[in-house]
């Protein structure tokens, strides 16, 4: 029996018992609004994008198993772990310094292959065992410009100053310290990260 986890604008999240053992089965809903045709063109893409970058992933990084596959799912391995969103705040300076340590090896992976995760946030990131697995990469894709590369990382700093603020400039400089020890272009994309942040400010004020 299929037990209803999480659902979001564009997919159900399902935890499903198979031979004793839990999967993740993600399936991406219909749209009403949408024209048929085009809905189920639209389903079909993503859905295939997501697979594509999981199976790419999966070589570089921690990131699920996918089980198995069709035009609108994606069955995957449970992660029987905790969310780092949960977990980060309660953990000692050492062990979170090593965590984030971690995410920032990771992300730094997956741009040196020119994977975009797109919504880099603690809540999309799992510890088991003392490693980092990266889920939900629905709004992820494969581009190699710097730009997104410097937009992931904005993300990240965003979730963690919004969700770990008690801990966020020692977290986030831990991220940073280890991403550029593992980047090939960490230098191109910081300086990227300062003109995307001066955006964000810039429009900041302009709101005040």
């Amino acid at each position: 029996m299929k037990e209803l986890i999480a659902q979001g604008a564009e997919a159900k999240i399902y935890r499903h018992s198979q031979s004793n053992k839990a999967i993740i089965i993600k399936e991406r809903v219909s749209k009403n609004y949408r024209i048929k045709e085009l809905d189920e063109k639209i389903r079909k893409s993503r859905t295939k994008r997501e697979i594509n970058i999981l199976e790419k992933s999966v070589k570089i990084i921690n990131v699920p198993k996918i089980l198995a596959k069709s035009e609108f799912s994606i069955s995957m391995e449970y992660i029987n772990g905790d969310k780092i969103a949960d977990c980060l705040d309660e953990c000692n300076d050492k062990d979170r310094i090593k965590i984030c340590k971690l995410i920032g090896k990771e992300v730094a992976l997956l741009h040196n292959n020119n994977i975009i995760h797109g919504d880099l946030t603690t809540s999309n990131m799992i510890l088991k065992d003392n490693k980092v697995y990266f889920i939900d990469f629905g709004l992820g894709f494969i581009d190699h410009k710097i730009e997104h590369k410097a937009v992931d990382l904005h993300l990240l700093r965003q979730a963690l100053e919004s969700k770990h603020f008690k801990h966020y400039k020692s977290s986030f400089e831990a991220v940073i310290d280890s991403y550029k020890e593992n980047s090939n272009n960490s230098e191109a994309i910081f300086k990227r990260l300062d003109i995307v942040e001066g955006r964000g400010r810039y429009k900041n004020k302009k709101k005040s």
